[in-house]
C-alpha cells in the first residue's frame, strides 16, 4: 500500500484525483503500477487500476493475472471491478471505501458476486486513514 499511496500523491501533483494502484504477482514482485491519468490523457478509462492492470499484462505478456494481487488506495468503481475480474486477479487490497461509487463492498459487491464465474478475495481498509486523507485534502483544495 505504501507504493500505491506514493502513486496517489503523484497523481494529485498532476491535478488528478489521488488514486494509486500496484499489481504484484504470486511471489510479491511488482509487475504493474498506475495512477489516475484521466485528465492528463483525456482517456475516461485511465483509472489507476486499469493503468496498473494494463502494465502488468504487458509485463507478463498475458491478460491472465491469476494469482496476482491488485492493491489500490480507493475501493474500485464498477469499471475497475469489472476489469480486475476480466483479468482474473485473485486478490484485491484497498484502502479507503468509496461510498458513492465503490464496487467491492460499499455500493456494490461485484468483485465477490457469486453469480459471476470469477471472484476475488477482498481485503479492505488497509491504511484507509492515509488514503482518505489524500482524497479529502485534494477535494478541499479544489473547492
Amino acid at each position: 500500500m505504501a507504493r500505491a499511496l506514493e502513486l496517489a500523491q503523484a497523481a494529485a501533483a498532476e491535478g488528478e484525483i489521488p488514486v494509486g494502484a500496484v499489481v504484484r504477482d504470486a511471489r510479491g514482485t511488482v509487475i504493474g503500477e498506475g495512477r489516475n491519468r484521466r485528465e492528463t490523457t483525456g482517456d475516461p478509462t485511465a483509472h489507476a487500476e486499469v493503468v496498473a492492470l494494463r502494465a502488468a499484462a504487458q509485463a507478463i505478456g498475458s491478460w491472465n493475472l491469476t494469482g496476482c494481487t491488485l492493491t489500490v488506495t480507493l475501493e474500485p468503481c464498477l469499471m475497475c471491478a469489472g476489469a480486475l475480474l476480466q483479468a482474473h486477479v485473485s486478490r484485491l487490497v484497498f484502502g479507503a471505501w468509496d461510498d458513492k461509487a465503490g464496487a467491492a463492498g460499499s455500493q456494490y459487491d461485484v468483485v465477490r458476486d457469486r453469480r459471476l464465474p470469477v471472484r476475488a478475495e477482498v481485503v479492505a481498509g488497509v491504511q484507509a486513514d492515509a488514503a482518505s486523507a489524500l482524497l479529502r485534502e485534494f477535494f478541499e483544495r479544489r473547492r
